[in-house]
């Protein structure tokens, strides 16, 4: 599931590969950009900002593109046979002399100017990853609609960038409350620890694609405490884990974010049912 780790990585094998070379190939298969050719010109840098991936080109351009569900980025030696998926789900391919860059089932993927990428990304809050980490300014935007539920508001990347529908429901688990507690019920330091832990877990998980939020399990134990384990034991109360559809208020989720696994019996708070519609 593409989340803050997941971009961050992408975004840095990227770089890897196609910074400071010239392309030799340029194809976005998406009609409003189909015509574009940058072919000839450098690839200045590969940025993460949040879940947002920001490749910059010589002449002042940027491809910005999003993951969301399912997309990815795939990086092959220049002349290898692709594997990413099949070729009617190719929505970019950036190429040079030594690699190429394909895009696979992008659903957010635009040409702009270098010096307007503010207008898809200037509206995100402190980056979990980034340089302009704030965790103060984090809680503070967190807290700032106390009845707004934590679940909602960590999805909210206004606030922090980063957290997707697995770090969600491993913090609010870490925690011990459930998703549908509002901010302002949160006890004591319990908002800033759980951003620490935020920022925490995802700095560890950023240089690989295996996810694991529980330590010291090795190799054969879980990897996660409750995401994807419904059904399973309660790694510190033995409850079987629930799943549920999610119910907040805010706007209308999508696919994996109407998803919440948790334990009923060591996260306090109100329920799915007690939540706003």
């Amino acid at each position: 599931m593409p989340e803050g780790d997941t971009v961050w990585l992408t975004a840095h094998r990227l770089h890897d590969a196609l910074a400071g070379g010239v392309l030799t190939r340029f194809d976005l298969r998406v009609p409003r950009f189909a015509t574009a050719d940058l072919t000839g010109r450098a690839v200045r840098d590969v940025t993460p900002r949040g879940k947002h991936l920001l490749t910059r080109f010589e002449g002042g351009l940027t491809l910005h593109s999003h993951l969301r569900m399912d997309g990815a980025w795939r990086v092959f030696p220049a002349g290898a046979r692709w594997t990413g998926g099949p070729a009617h789900q190719i929505r970019a391919v950036l190429g040079t002399e030594a690699a190429t860059a394909v895009g696979y089932r992008l659903p957010v993927l635009e040409l702009l100017r270098t010096g307007e990428e503010d207008r898809v990304v200037g509206h995100l809050g402190p980056d979990l990853l980034g340089p302009d980490w704030d965790a103060t300014t984090a809680v503070d935007r967190l807290r700032a609609d106390p009845a707004r539920s934590l679940g909602d508001a960590l999805l909210d990347q206004r606030n922090l960038a980063g957290i997707g529908n697995v770090y969600r429901c491993e913090l609010v688990f870490l925690a011990g409350v459930t998703p549908w507690l509002p901010v302002g019920e949160l006890p004591g330091e319990t908002l800033p620890r759980l951003v620490a832990t935020a920022r925490r877990l995802l700095m560890a998980n950023r240089t690989t694609f295996e996810r694991r939020t529980v330590a010291g399990t090795g190799r054969r134990g879980p990897l996660l405490h409750v995401y994807g384990r419904a059904g399973q034991p309660c790694p510190r109360c033995g409850r079987p884990v629930r799943v549920t559809p999610y119910r907040g208020p805010g706007p209308a989720l999508s696919g994996d974010e109407r998803i919440t696994y948790w334990c009923p019996g060591c996260q306090r708070g109100p329920g799915p049912d007690d939540a706003p519609r």
